[in-house]
């Protein structure tokens, strides 16, 4: 993969001590992260809910609700983002609420080299950071690059070469919302003067190629543009 499309994964760093928000914010930055800051536990709620990020960074004690309530309440809503807790306290009960969420843990203080680590391995655990060996995955659908081909559910996909590069942008993304202008760029490379016609088009074909007979992964965001994730419950 050519680094001008490789994905920029977004995390949301949640702490109230401003001097270490700050400079995790800052190493995330450095190593390639796409990074946000909130201080309160309400505050990060919202932008969770607003910018989707791929993984948070949370700290355990937060001025109005501790961070395992956070995590409670993105749960509830199917929010389903892995977390990496933050706790000044290594109490074997606070580790095993940490790891029971399937996420993990780091007790303060700690060393940014550790923080990176975790944070990648927990990415890949959660499948976020799946692309290894040429493979990109959602659910049940796979994609092998070097090979270039598709399964859903074990069975393959034929695509055309455009269906290829529009599936592979959005397995990249995986539950982000990609606008029109995002994807007509990245797939086709030119501009269609705001004409998504084509774009409209290709999610058709490829959407009764991939989510015929199977839970449906492509949506349509109204006003917006595509996404791929799982549908609400």
């Amino acid at each position: 993969m050519d680094a001008e499309q490789k994905p920029i994964r977004r995390v949301l760093v949640v702490e109230d001590e401003p001097g270490i928000a700050d400079v995790v914010a800052m190493a995330l930055r450095f190593n390639g992260f796409d990074v946000r800051s909130e201080g309160t536990g309400d505050s990060a709620l919202r932008t969770t809910r607003e910018w989707l990020p791929d993984a948070l960074i949370l700290d355990v004690m937060l001025p109005d609700m501790d961070g395992f309530e956070v995590a409670s309440r993105l749960g509830s809503e199917r929010l389903d983002i892995p977390i990496l807790f933050l706790t000044a306290r290594d109490a074997l009960e606070d580790r095993l609420r940490g790891l029971t969420t399937g996420g993990d843990y780091l007790t303060k203080p700690f060393s940014l080299e550790e923080l990176i680590a975790r944070l990648r391995n927990l990415l890949r655990r959660s499948g976020t950071l799946a692309e290894t060996s040429g493979r990109l995955t959602f659910a049940d659908l796979e994609m092998d690059d070097d090979a270039r081909e598709v399964t859903r559910g074990g069975r393959p996909v034929a695509l055309t070469a455009t269906e290829y590069r529009l599936l592979r942008y959005l397995l990249l993304n995986p539950r982000r919302v990609l606008t029109r202008a995002q994807l007509l760029d990245h797939v086709w490379s030119y501009d269609f003067d705001g004409d998504a016609g084509v774009l409209e088009t290709y999610m058709s074909y490829l959407r009764k190629k991939v989510d015929a007979g199977h839970v449906p992964l492509l949506h349509t965001v109204r006003g917006v543009g595509y996404v791929l994730r799982l549908p609400p419950e």
